[in-house]
């Protein structure tokens, strides 16, 4: 008969006695779930990857949410404010978890523990799994970053960029080909180029019966109506204007990406276009996403009305233009003047899309009161993910309704 002692397993546990593989295996999945806090509870020790598993989750999430804090329980490891231990522990939630998890939990380390200074060493920012999260950490921490660091960000920013272009370049560009061809309708069409659909209909009126048909007949297409495909002339203008203040990070991560994107498009003439209460036009450096971030300063206030103020002095062609305002619409400046302005740009011809936010974080916080006055200016405004933003743009630049995603997260 085999000893506790002697096997050394799970019976040592209280309660173990009786329980099967199943009941062991909920046991570490509840203990791994609540816990260092819940040992004794469960009955259950871990050990092996499951051990250093917990010892990572533990250092960040069983302190205080204070640097070296320990809270309420005695087994809180803690990051501490050591560099050398951030490090540390950086390798180990890369070998253990994978790549989303880890993204998250930086996140939070950066919340919970105040990291952010850390991030200012190369040594740090060669260890961390870069994301659009990190990068607007980055960015708002451009100004005090070393000059030892400066380069090793940019590498950082290059890679979420590079990564970000190579996933949403070759659907944009294809889905906003397409809206402009078919926004350029010609008269005298190639017979591949026809547009049926609106042929057809115009050309209702010349229908006639065929003899002998049995009330068989035709349409006599007197005018064709097509598709422009080869024109390389600048059809559209798009301006994007977007609001820099802290929470909008990721937005402007992603929009600064999207607006490289158009402006390699020969057909769209793109403008960049960042605002806090002060307005910056970055345009000259839109075949670089990179240099477009580094010139975009987050925090601080918001003046949407001047930011529009700048975009309307732009204006040339009002009935081809389409403006994009990226903000959660808490205004700084003078709120009548921004709607004004905003409906004098409608009435003008502009296409007038405004987003919440343009991301994959979820429904934003935003100012509801100024989201419903702009959708009362016919100017609805919604959260948009980076999926859906080629598919907003299509429908702007064809003149046609909006594909909002969800009724309840705009105006």
């Amino acid at each position: 008969m085999t000893t506790v002692a002697e096997s050394g397993t799970d019976a040592e546990r209280p309660g173990a006695a009786g329980r099967g593989a199943a009941d062991d295996e909920r046991l570490r999945r509840w203990r791994m779930v609540l816990g260092a806090d819940s040992a004794e509870s469960t009955g259950c020790t871990l050990t092996g990857r499951d051990a250093a598993m917990d010892g990572a989750l533990n250092a960040l999430y069983g302190g205080g949410g204070r640097p070296g804090s320990r809270g309420g329980s005695e087994r809180s490891a803690g990051l501490g404010a050591s560099a050398p231990s951030v490090a540390r522990w950086l390798g180990d939630i890369r070998t253990y978890f994978p790549s989303s998890v880890v993204q998250v939990m930086q996140r939070d380390a950066i919340d919970r523990l105040g990291l952010s200074a850390l991030l200012l060493e190369p040594e740090m920012l060669e260890a961390v799994e870069a994301d659009v999260h990190l990068v607007g950490t980055l960015l708002s921490l451009n100004k005090a970053m070393p000059e030892t660091t400066k380069e090793t960000a940019r590498a950082v920013v290059r890679k979420v960029v590079d990564d970000l272009e190579n996933r949403l370049a070759t659907r944009t560009r294809a889905t906003l080909t397409g809206a402009l061809d078919r926004s350029a309708k010609i008269n005298r069409p190639r017979h591949h180029d026809i547009d049926w659909d609106r042929t057809i209909r115009a050309n209702l009126k010349n229908y006639l019966l065929l003899p002998g048909g049995a009330g068989a007949g035709t349409v006599v297409p007197e005018r064709l109506i097509g598709y422009g495909r080869a024109a390389h002339a600048v059809k559209k203008d798009v301006i994007l204007c977007i609001d820099q203040s802290g929470s909008m990070a990721a937005s402007v991560v992603y929009a600064s990406v999207f607006g490289a994107v158009l402006a390699s498009m020969r057909t769209l003439r793109t403008r960049l276009v960042v605002f806090d209460t002060a307005v910056v036009d970055l345009t000259e450096q839109l075949d670089d996403p990179v240099d477009v971030l580094f010139g975009t300063q987050l925090g601080g206030g918001t003046d949407i009305n001047r930011a529009l103020a700048y975009c309307q002095s732009q204006i040339t062609r009002p009935a081809d233009t389409v403006v994009v305002l990226i903000s959660d619409l808490y205004e700084g400046g003078i709120r009548d003047e921004m709607l004004k302005r905003v409906a004098a740009m409608k009435a003008s011809g502009v296409q007038f899309v405004t987003l919440l936010a343009l991301s994959d974080e979820g429904a934003p916080a935003y100012d509801r009161e100024h989201a419903a006055a702009l959708g009362a200016l016919g100017a609805p405004a919604f959260a948009c993910t980076p999926d859906l933003f080629p598919e907003v743009m299509a429908a702007a630049l064809e003149k046609r309704p909006l594909p909002i995603p969800d009724k309840e997260t705009h105006q």
